[in-house]
């Protein structure tokens, strides 16, 4: 990997066709003279540094940049002017696009540019006609837009004919890469462009958009798998933007009840159980931002609905017409579409009240603000979010709104410590510092294997399994994948009937793998996160799913209560549960969304032993804080990490999830039941003597075997293909992804200190 460094350009005033720079010169004059019709002024910086070595398309480019910085432009002027004097019958750019809105987005802006070079633009996706496919696969040219999922029907449907349709492709845009890094769909694309480039028989210059890279040398990895060097990194000078920030602090109430008499005027709170610190959320978000143009990222689809609707009741007690709109994966399309639309409209103003749908890069025109109720998961999507706002020179802004309970007799100590509070500002200040999470390439990905093998098998028609391995494995993605795991893969597949084998060795489908490849389901990868039912005996309860590692003896809220797992069923996904003991539930949910990284817990710890005073927290906030940093204090938390809670022990480990995940799973294999809350993990009826007596012994033992610890694991088919995957593969490949025993071992060696005698 190289990093360009940022090239001298002296910006032109007076007429726009006086524009001057090397990089300019070197593009296509009808693309020079697109630009002058514009009537830029000059080339940003990212586009001036990307034109030369995606001109001469001799390495692989990574374009790092903020929002609404002119990264499509900086990768398509001088792809365009490549483009431009070479007819050739074949796609010359192939966009891959994370989402059907934002390829509908992209094809808007390449159709006017395009059009001035008599260069030809194709949208593929599911909203789009058979006919207009069809013409593009018969008469192939110019630049093919294209989702993972229609990328991978191609290769399914049309396997022999890649190779005439793409005989010209000289460069692969990869949009959006963060979002790519580390997932099942950001495997299946790799898979995707080294099976292009095995079927061109050459390599293809790849070009990868991002707003959002924690590691750039990470990123690198992803766009080149096995030889990062290749790629050369530009990432845009700092624009100096402004950055305004400001987390207003709430207290819920003590119990769940009927709000009446505290609403506001005007609100109507007589049906439902509305918390009054949601009602105060939702009338500062009301009286903030109605009028303008702004983004309530809600962290799930429940909240986004709940303040949607309490947003849409105080505009109709006011008899105003109502400007927040929910926007949510679950929405149909023509809902989601509507409340783009709406937020396009430079003339209406909306608020759009969202999951992380709206986090992309889709265009929905200029943003006031951000807003973000509870505390981010992670610092790369609260940057991601923060960066929709504060376009053509404004100020980013960004309000944050989160709710700690009243404190009464009962409240327990991760009540005390404000941990969603604390969590909010480690974020924050992490952010400020300019970090954000690394990605992480972890787990064999082997439901993605999965799919690509069947997939592999449909393009041919057959093919060995000795040439699958490497194509897929030796000098594919699934480099983690030896001879002897693939070969278990193969029998596992063989036995549910997924492929089978002819005389001569070939690989087929088999009567099960057929039907499913001939599904249009077969070609996304991932799935709806699979749901446990949950009973307490006869009684159905109701279902979730589940980031955590379910083991018996752990501890989950649902329906407002605690409960105790008593047993797992993994065929039929059911949890057997009794009600366990213990006072007030804690009131921090975790992170909402993902796992959070270890270094925004260790980011908590050393706002926890700061005095710092924070700028941005409001009155509320602040007196939240001094609350959690005296309690901090008060239980000498900067000395040990055992506290005793009633007849438990709270373990204030203040580590990422997955460190956290492992102990929990280690210390639910030893039959205690353990519950795993924020940055915390609640050990049941045991001293903190006695826990530390067996953290010594874990420390003495050494890392535990984590195939071991997967195997008591209930839920570790989680992903699509999963149920095709032998237990003695899932382990591993689990192992690998969800399990960290050398952090943990470390944790341990600390949690084995002496107890605080104070």
């Amino acid at each position: 990997m190289t990093t360009s460094p940022p090239s001298s350009f002296d910006p032109i005033g007076g007429d726009a066709s006086n524009v001057r720079s090397s990089a300019f010169e070197r593009l296509h004059v009808g693309v020079q003279r697109w630009i002058w019709n514009k009537q830029w002024r000059d080339l940003r910086d990212v586009q001036e540094r990307a034109v030369v070595p995606i001109l001469e398309a001799k390495r692989d480019v990574l374009l790092s940049a903020s929002t609404a910085a002119g990264k499509t432009e900086a990768a398509f002027l001088p792809i365009c002017s490549r483009l431009a004097d070479d007819p050739s019958a074949s796609v010359r750019a192939l966009y891959v696009g994370p989402l059907k809105a934002l390829i509908n987005d992209q094809f808007e802006r390449l159709e006017d540019l395009c059009a001035e070079l008599r260069i030809d633009v194709h949208r593929w996706h599911g909203d789009i006609a058979a006919s207009k496919k069809k013409s593009v696969i018969e008469e192939p040219s110019g630049i093919l837009l294209i989702t993972p999922e229609s990328l991978e029907a191609l290769f399914v449907r049309i396997g022999h004919r890649i190779a005439r349709v793409f005989s010209g492709l000289e460069h692969v845009v990869l949009d959006e890469v963060h979002a790519y890094i580390g997932t099942e769909r950001g495997r299946q694309v790799q898979s995707l462009l080294h099976r292009m480039e095995l079927v061109l028989r050459r390599r293809v210059q790849r070009i990868g958009l991002s707003a959002t890279l924690g590691d750039l040398g990470e990123a690198a990895s992803y766009m080149r798998p096995g030889d990062p060097s290749r790629v050369e990194c530009i990432v845009a000078a700092n624009s100096g933007q402004e950055l305004k920030v400001q987390v207003r602090g709430y207290r819920g109430p003590v119990e769940t009840k009927r709000q009446h008499l505290d609403a506001p005027d005007g609100v109507d709170a007589s049906d439902g159980e509305v918390d009054s610190d949601v009602l105060a959320i939702a009338e500062d978000l009301y009286r903030t931002l109605r009028g303008g143009k702004h983004l309530v990222f809600a962290n799930s689809r429940k909240n986004v609905e709940l303040y949607a609707d309490r947003l849409r009741r105080r505009c109709e007690a006011e008899r105003v017409p109502n400007e927040f709109v929910p926007h949510h994966g679950s929405l149909s399309k023509e809902l989601r579409e509507a409340a783009e639309e709406a937020l396009k409209d430079k003339e209406r103003p909306t608020t759009a009240v969202c999951t992380s749908t709206l986090e992309l890069g889709i265009d929905i025109g200029q943003v006031a603000s951000v807003a973000q109720i509870g505390a981010p998961f992670s610092v790369a999507s609260l940057r991601q979010r923060l960066g929709r706002s504060g376009r053509r020179g404004a100020p980013a802004i960004l309000r944050m709104y989160v709710s700690e309970p009243e404190l009464d007799s009962r409240s327990k100590l991760i009540d005390e410590l404000r941990a969603e509070l604390v969590q909010a500002v480690a974020a924050i200040e992490l952010l400020i510092r300019g970090w954000c999470e690394p990605h992480g390439e972890s787990g064999l990905h082997l439901s993605v294997l999965v799919q690509q093998v069947l997939s592999v098998i449909a393009q041919h028609g057959g093919v060995r399994a000795k040439d699958a391995w490497r194509a897929l494995c030796e000098s594919g993605p699934f480099h983690g994948v030896d001879e002897r795991l693939f070969a278990m893969l193969l029998r596992d597949l063989g036995a549910k009937d997924l492929i089978a084998q002819s005389p001569d060795g070939t690989l087929v489908l088999g009567s099960k793998g057929e039907k499913i490849v001939d599904h249009y389901s077969f070609y996304a990868v991932f799935s709806t996160p699979e749901e446990f039912r949950i009973a307490h005996g006869p009684n159905f309860l109701g279902s979730m799913a589940f980031d955590l590692t379910l083991v018996v003896g752990l501890h989950i809220v649902f329906g407002g209560r605690r409960w105790r797992i008593m047993d797992i069923d993994p065929v039929a996904k059911l949890l057997q549960v009794a009600p366990a003991p213990g006072g007030r539930l804690p009131h921090f949910e975790g992170g909402r969304g993902g796992l959070v990284h270890d270094r925004v817990r260790q980011e908590m710890r050393r706002v926890y032993e700061s005095s710092e005073l924070y700028a941005y927290l409001d009155r509320n906030a602040a007196q939240l804080l001094s609350e959690a940093r005296a309690s901090y204090a008060r239980n000498a938390l900067d000395e040990t990490s055992l506290v005793q809670v009633g007849g438990d022990t709270l373990v204030f480990a203040c580590r990422g999830d997955r460190v956290l995940n492992t102990l929990a799973v280690e210390l639910a294999s030893r039959k205690l039941s353990v519950e795993v809350r924020g940055p915390v993990i609640v050990i049941d009826r045991i001293a903190p003597e006695d826990a530390r007596r067996l953290f010594v012994e874990l420390s003495a033992r050494g890392p535990a075997n984590p195939l071991k610890l997967a195997q008591s694991a209930a839920n570790k088919a989680t992903a699509k293909y999963d149920w095709a995957i032998g237990d003695e593969l899932l382990c591993i490949d689990y192992a690998q992804r969800a399990l960290d025993v050398d952090l943990a071992q470390e944790v341990v060696r600390g949690l084995s200190a002496p107890l605080h005698a104070g």
